[in-house]
């Protein structure tokens, strides 16, 4: 059984089906279910201020919408969830936020939007599952 549940949700259909499996296990343990969206692209070396500002807005309209279908999916099954959106590397900004809120199981989808990189190099969910902190479900 867990008491906490962390669910990684870059809004791809991997991070749909580990969510489903996240609010499944939540409702079986009535464990509290979190889950992290990790905002990493901002231009670097942007020309204007206002391309910041556009991609800004970009990403919180995105995650928006991800957090909107998630608490839509978590409420049909009577699942309390709570979002946080976190700017940051996405393998390192969740492994230290369920480190330092000490989940107990960090669901995350076997592919996202870096697909091809991870055939590659070595994906997100691979990373995840060497360096989280907690037990680690991976959702095909």
């Amino acid at each position: 059984m867990y008491r906490t549940i962390l669910v990684a949700n870059d809004g791809s259909s991997g991070a749909r089906g580990a969510l489903l499996a996240a609010i499944d296990m939540a409702k079986r343990d009535e464990a509290d279910l979190h889950q992290i969206c990790v905002e990493e692209h901002l231009p670097h070396y942007a020309a204007l201020m206002g391309e910041v500002i556009e991609a800004k807005e970009e990403a919180k309209e995105f995650f928006q919408k991800v957090i909107a279908e998630a608490n839509a999916a978590a409420a049909a099954q009577d699942v309390r969830l709570t979002s946080h959106v976190i700017p940051g590397h996405a393998v390192e900004t969740i492994v230290t936020y369920a480190k330092d809120h000490d989940f107990d199981l960090l669901v995350i989808g076997f592919t996202g939007h870096s697909n091809i990189y991870g055939r590659i190099w070595g994906g997100t969910s691979q990373n995840l599952i060497r360096l989280a902190p907690c037990s680690v479900l991976v959702v095909k």
